[in-house]
């Protein structure tokens, strides 16, 4: 009797934990190097904000490394010790005796990572490619210039074709969700973020962050939300979970 009580309790536990695992939540960010609306710059406040959203898989847009206006703070790895993350950062061009960019911060140690030169006519723009066991992970901040952001799309899809598993795509598309932009990616990815209103943080009146999904074939969509925080970037986070 005790055996089977023992068998049983096990069971249980092992389907649990196989259950939560199957589940994944996603984050964007622009956090405009973790200058808030009120002009202060907080780590604190930003890796605040990131716990709270209890998110696994981070993508962070506006990311200095050691810069002379960020007082030559690694700004993403200020914020991996904060939240206790690794940190892979994507450099999109020099500044300022160091780099601009973006970063993704994640609790699993990624197989490999690279990046892939944008187009950007006021400045050079990257995609951060993160390969993980289970999935891919695509993080980006497009250009200001429309001609710019349809480019970025077509290079996008090019380096999708490398992976057989699921691909996720974060990041500041700089357009919102009536433009040639997001009709161009949504042939190939499947918009999981929706379309809440993202920028600016204090009232926001446009969404220009999104998350989506390629290869995804038994993926569920569980849930998409713009978190509610006002100041401590100029962006609001977006949270998505799937199964």
């Amino acid at each position: 009797m005790y055996k089977l009580l023992y068998l049983s309790i096990l069971a249980t536990l092992f389907c649990s934990q196989t259950s939560a695992q199957k589940k994944l939540r996603l984050l964007t960010y622009n956090i405009r190097n973790a200058k808030g609306m009120d002009n202060k710059v907080d780590y604190d406040r930003v890796a605040a904000v990131l716990l709270q959203a209890k998110a696994p898989i981070v993508a962070l847009q506006e990311v200095d490394s050691v810069t002379k206006r960020s007082n030559a703070v690694d700004v993403l790895q200020q914020l991996a010790q904060k939240t206790k993350m690794q940190a892979v950062y994507g450099a999109a061009i020099p500044l300022q005796g160091g780099k601009y960019g973006v970063g993704l911060l994640s609790k699993e140690k990624p197989l490999q990572h690279y990046t892939i030169p944008l187009p950007g006519k006021e400045e050079e723009r990257v995609l951060l490619v993160v390969e993980f066991k289970k999935y891919v992970v695509f993080n980006t901040h497009f250009s200001l210039t429309e001609a710019d952001r349809l480019a970025s799309v077509n290079i996008i899809n090019e380096q999708a074709t490398h992976f057989q598993k699921p691909i996720y795509l974060l990041g500041d598309l700089n357009a919102e969700p009536t433009s040639p932009v997001l009709t161009a990616l949504q042939q190939n990815w499947t918009l999981l973020s929706g379309t809440a209103l993202t920028f600016p943080a204090n009232t926001p009146d446009r969404c220009i962050d999104y998350i989506f999904s390629r290869n995804a074939i038994k993926q569920k969509h569980m849930s998409a939300t713009v978190i509610n925080e006002a100041i401590a970037s100029d962006h609001r986070p977006v949270l998505v979970e799937v199964k």
